[in-house]
């Protein structure tokens, strides 16, 4: 049904379309435009044109699990504690563009950092074309400040990197034997109630064949956070998948390269200038806290287009 909801918005979104273009060829053809239609017709134009250049990005989105919700962990790198607090800025980052493209949200697992910020964390964001859209931003986030953890106040170095994997809420698709699993219990961290603190409700599955590891604490009882975290399994299971055939095909280009810290996709100068800039596709901008701030369309943009030449 959701699937059917978008596809039917896609329709009506492209026969409102079609018939704003016709309407607007008719008018521009009309002799003796007064100069109020003739200010008019050019902003109707403007408006087609954004229209046109975001149908033009929904055809960069044709992968197998582009229209898939998302799920985004950021974990603190190499930086201590400006570092933590780094990846907490990066996750404030992804919630707000999240919130900005009317998108929910839910916080499956976080681990806090001693001092400030997280050490990681996984949120599930739910949205048409949630993963399409955030794929681009996995990789290596670099951020230049001055440090407020530091007596005095030096620049500061730290990285954080950022995992996206498509949900993958149909158990057919990514058939999972119960003897290639191991699952363990444990007590969950930090706030959530006497009930969540006292009883064994987290629950960490790992998946003996390809050792990955998928956790959830947020919810009350051990059957949700069981399903929580199956759901994350399949999504990490889905995600290999992905890498494995990109890995391949790059390997066929002769383009294979190794993803290490030095590899940053993305850096966040603060100091002692401000600019946001991707290494991949050398897009800029220097308004840094609108960027921080979850306004992330432009690079966004640029990266759907990089991946699809790549």
């Amino acid at each position: 049904m959701q699937e059917l909801e978008a596809l039917e918005n896609e329709r009506v979104s492209y026969e409102r379309l079609k018939k704003t273009l016709a309407d607007l060829a008719s008018f521009a053809l009309l002799e003796d435009l007064k100069p109020e239609d003739a200010e008019e017709l050019e902003k109707e134009c403007a408006l087609v044109e954004k229209a046109l250049s975001e149908w033009e990005l929904k055809t960069l989105l044709g992968g197998e699990y582009d229209a898939k919700n998302a799920l985004l962990t950021v974990r603190s790198g190499a930086g201590g504690v400006d570092a933590q607090d780094w990846a907490e800025m990066l996750l404030r980052m992804y919630l707000r563009y999240a919130e900005n493209n009317g998108w929910k949200t839910h916080l499956l697992d976080e681990s806090r950092g001693g001092e400030a910020g997280i050490k990681s964390a996984t949120v599930e964001i739910t949205g048409t074309y949630a993963y399409g859209y955030l794929r681009g931003e996995a990789g290596v986030h670099r951020l230049v400040r001055l440090s407020p953890f530091n007596a005095k106040s030096l620049r500061q170095t730290s990285f954080a990197s950022v995992e996206v994997m498509p949900v993958i809420d149909n158990v057919a698709m990514l058939p999972i034997k119960p003897d290639e699993l191991r699952i363990d219990t444990y007590r969950s961290s930090g706030a959530g109630g006497q009930n969540v603190n006292k009883t064994e409700s987290a629950v960490r599955v790992t998946h003996i064949p390809t050792g990955l590891v998928a956790a959830c604490q947020s919810e009350r009882s051990q059957l949700q956070n069981k399903e929580e975290a199956m759901k994350m399994l399949r999504s990490k299971l889905a995600q290999k998948h992905i890498e494995e055939q990109a890995a391949e095909k790059r390997k066929l280009r002769g383009e294979f390269k190794s993803v290490e810290w030095g590899n940053q996709i993305r850096s966040y100068v603060l100091h002692p200038y401000t600019l946001v800039k991707d290494h991949r596709t050398n897009t800029e901008l220097s308004d840094a806290s609108s960027v921080l701030d979850g306004h992330l369309q432009t690079f966004i943009e640029s990266e759907l287009r990089y991946l699809q030449s790549h």
